[in-house]
């Protein structure tokens, strides 16, 4: 995939994640989570969203989630495929 190729090429690039917390926080956490947003869903989760330097960025968000005993419901790569021009969807 062209898009996985660029960022193979170029591994210094921060990847954007999104992290599915169970239960609520509010916006005040985010300064205390690095800068992510955050975001609450309707049926009840918490979304963490936004870019991390490396995996020892994630793993130390991780082990925050963690030491604050917050269940980790899941954690995505956002991948963002940039259309070419010319190429209609």
């Amino acid at each position: 995939m062209p898009g996985n190729a660029n960022r193979e090429a170029n591994p210094a690039q921060p990847k954007e994640y999104q992290i599915r917390l169970k239960g609520q926080l509010d916006e005040q956490w985010t300064d205390w989570f690095g800068g992510l947003t955050v975001a609450l869903t309707e049926d009840g989760d918490t979304l963490l969203t936004g870019p991390l330097a490396d995996q020892a960025a994630l793993h130390g968000l991780l082990r925050k989630v963690r030491d604050l005993g917050i269940p980790l419901v899941s954690i995505n790569e956002i991948h963002h495929h940039p259309l070419s021009e010319g190429v209609t969807p």
